[in-house]
C-alpha cells in the first residue's frame, strides 16, 4: 500500500469554507424556504467587464481559423498581457519590472500554495495572525511546521498577532524567520499597511536574508495616498520580496481564473552548502515542469481591462462594491457593532457583540436573521472574537442584511 503525506494529518478536518458550506446546507435543507443571504466567501457577483467580454469573443473566433488558432502558449504568458501588467501596474509607478520577471497563472490562490515548493522545508515561516488560511495550510502539507497545539496554533510558526489592538500591523518577529507572508489590503481583516510599515518589514528582511511573500490581490481597491499598491514601490524590495496579484476581484475573474506572480531576478534563496541561487530561476522551472500555460482566451480577456474603456468598467464595479462595503460598515455601526477596513479592502472585520465565540456568532446569524458570513476563528486563534463580512454582493442584498442587523438580538 502506498505511504501517504502524514502532515496532511496535522491539518484540522475541512478547510474554512467547506465547513461554512456543509453548516449553511445542512441548515438549508432543515428550513428550505429561508432566504440566506451570503456575505461569507469573497466571490464576486458583478459581471466580467464589457471590454473583455468582447475581447474573449475575438479570441474564441481566432481559436476558429487555421491562420489565428493558438495551441500551448508561453507557460510564463504571453507578451501582449506582460507588456500591459508591466506598464499598467508598475512603470506607471515608477517601478521596473522585466517581462521574465512576470509569471501569468490561473489566480493569486494557487501562487500563493505553491511557492512554497521551491523553499527548504527547514525554513522558518511567519504569518500574521489571522491569516488567508492558504499561507499556512500549504506549509502544514510540506512539512514546514509541528503539529498543532491546543491553543490552535501550529509548533514551529511564528505568528504575527494583528487586532486592534495594535491598529493590525503586526510587530516584527523577536527570533530570525526566513518566509514572510504579508497580505495588503488584508484578508480577512480588510486593514493596510502604510508606507513606513512595509518600510520596516523590507528593512527586516533584508538585514536576516529573510523573503517577503507579499499578496496584493486587493491592490486595486486602495483608496488611501500612504498605502503602497505595490511592495516594489518600498526601496530594497526588489530584493526581498515576491509579490501576488490577480485579476479575480479586479476584473471578476474568479470563475475565469488569472493572476500573476513578480519575481525580481535580484531575490534569492541559498543552499546548504551557501551558494545563492536565483528564486526567479527556481519559480520558472517549477512553472514550466508543472503548468501548461493560462489559455489564450483568457490571457486576451485579462489583457482588455487595461484599455480605456476597461479601466474605467472595472473602476465602476470596484467602486459598487465599495458601496456596499460604506453600506456594511456604517450599518453595523449604527446597531453598535464595531467594525474595521471596508475602507481600502471589500472586507469588513467586526467585533463579535459581548465577546461572544465566533463560530456561535456564524450559528446566530444563520438562523436567526438567515445570513452567513465567515468566523474570524478560521483565520487563526487572534481572529477569535472577530468575523469577516465582504462587500462582494448585490447592492439589493447587501441593503436587506443591514436591515436585518438592525432585528439581531444582541
Amino acid at each position: 500500500m502506498a505511504l501517504i503525506n502524514e502532515n496532511y494529518l496535522k491539518l484540522p478536518g475541512s478547510y474554512l469554507f467547506a465547513e461554512i458550506a456543509r453548516r449553511v446546507a445542512t441548515f438549508k435543507e432543515a428550513h428550505p424556504k429561508a432566504d440566506i443571504i451570503r456575505l461569507g466567501i469573497g466571490d464576486v457577483t458583478q459581471p466580467l467587464p464589457p471590454a473583455s467580454i468582447e475581447a474573449m469573443h475575438k479570441a474564441v473566433d481566432d481559436m476558429a481559423s487555421a491562420e489565428t488558432f493558438r495551441g500551448y502558449g508561453p507557460e510564463q504568458g504571453y507578451a501582449f498581457l506582460i507588456g500591459k501588467i508591466i506598464d499598467h501596474n508598475y512603470t506607471q509607478r515608477g517601478i521596473k519590472i522585466a517581462p521574465d520577471e512576470i509569471f501569468v497563472s490561473d489566480g493569486s490562490k494557487s501562487d500563493c500554495g505553491n511557492i512554497q515548493e521551491i523553499f527548504g522545508t527547514a525554513n522558518v515561516v511567519a504569518i500574521t495572525d489571522p491569516v488567508y488560511p492558504v499561507y499556512l495550510d500549504t506549509n502544514v502539507m510540506a512539512g514546514r511546521t509541528g503539529s498543532l497545539q491546543t491553543d490552535g496554533h501550529f509548533a514551529g510558526v511564528v505568528y504575527l498577532p494583528c487586532n486592534a489592538e495594535n491598529d493590525f500591523a503586526p510587530s516584527l518577529p523577536a527570533e530570525h524567520v526566513d518566509m514572510i507572508y504579508l497580505c495588503c489590503p488584508n484578508n480577512p481583516t480588510g486593514t493596510t499597511l502604510s508606507r513606513s510599515e512595509l518600510e520596516k518589514w523590507v528593512h527586516y528582511a533584508r538585514e536576516n536574508d529573510a523573503v517577503i511573500l507579499f499578496d496584493a490581490a486587493y491592490a486595486a481597491y486602495i483608496t488611501e495616498p500612504d498605502v503602497p499598491r505595490s511592495i516594489y514601490e518600498i526601496d530594497g524590495a526588489r530584493d526581498v520580496a515576491i509579490e501576488f496579484r490577480s485579476f479575480s476581484k479586479t476584473a471578476g475573474f474568479t470563475g475565469t481564473r488569472c493572476g500573476y506572480t513578480v519575481i525580481p531576478k535580484t531575490v534569492f534563496g541559498k543552499a546548504a552548502d551557501g551558494s545563492r541561487h536565483s528564486l526567479n530561476a527556481f519559480w520558472n522551472r517549477r512553472h514550466t515542469t508543472k503548468f501548461n500555460g493560462t489559455a489564450y482566451i483568457v490571457q486576451r480577456g485579462a489583457e482588455a481591462i487595461y484599455s480605456t474603456a476597461g479601466q474605467q468598467q472595472i473602476k465602476k464595479t470596484i467602486a459598487y462594491y465599495m458601496e456596499n462595503a460604506r453600506i456594511i460598515r456604517e450599518g453595523l455601526g449604527a446597531v453598535g457593532i464595531t467594525a474595521f477596513g471596508g475602507i481600502n479592502a471589500p472586507y469588513i472585520w467586526l467585533k463579535t457583540p459581548n465577546g461572544m465565540p465566533s463560530w456561535d456568532f456564524f450559528d446566530k446569524l444563520l438562523t436567526e436573521i438567515n445570513i452567513v458570513g465567515t468566523p474570524g476563528a478560521g483565520f487563526g486563534p487572534c481572529g477569535e472574537g472577530y468575523f469577516r463580512l465582504t462587500s462582494f454582493g448585490n447592492r439589493e442584498d447587501t441593503l436587506r442584511a443591514v436591515e436585518r442587523f438592525k432585528t439581531l438580538k444582541i
